[in-house]
């Protein structure tokens, strides 16, 4: 599939259309995150994990993969959707406050993954972007096929690893 799939949307025409999500295996635990980028009838797929990380970690640095796989100089329309409402209430509507604060909560807490946090305020302030949501699970190409590449990145643990994590439950 491709592109194609998406032309029933007339705002997306001429757009760079990403498509982006996170997973684990356990949370904590074993991660992937994974993106789906159209432009025009091309598609670019990318996907990554880390063997010990959280769900909201992963859906955070699919976004970040994304932003830094945009093309030097692309000023065209950029639509960024994601089925975490963690990701989109951040960037939209809490890194404002958390920012005048110092990166703390409202609750005077430090806010958590501030790293990740920091490095997508960098990488977002630099676009604009139509930030939109997709309900996940839904059947929405794009959203599917991101979250099969978030799949695909989870680091597969060896048998010996598991056997130290059962020792450790354990004790």
């Amino acid at each position: 599939m491709s592109a194609d799939c998406l032309s029933d949307d007339e705002s997306l025409d001429g757009a760079l259309v990403i498509y982006t999500d996170g997973a684990c295996s356990g949370n904590p635990g074993p991660g992937g995150w994974g993106v789906v980028m159209f432009h025009g009838s091309k598609q670019k797929e990318l996907k990554g994990g880390d063997p010990d990380t959280t769900n909201n970690r992963m859906e955070m640095q699919a976004v970040i993969e994304a932003l830094k796989a945009i093309k030097k100089g692309w000023s065209g329309k950029t639509v960024l959707f994601s089925d975490s409402t963690y990701v989109l209430k951040g960037l939209q509507e809490w890194m404002p406050g958390w920012k005048k604060r110092g990166w703390k909560t409202a609750a005077k807490k430090p806010v958590k993954n501030v790293d990740l946090w920091q490095e997508l305020d960098e990488l977002a302030s630099a676009r604009e972007i139509d930030w939109r949501w997709v309900k996940g699970h839904a059947g929405d190409f794009g959203n599917e096929r991101a979250d099969a590449l978030a799949g695909e990145g989870v680091p597969r643990v060896g048998s010996k690893t598991r056997r130290k994590s059962r020792k450790k439950a354990e004790s």
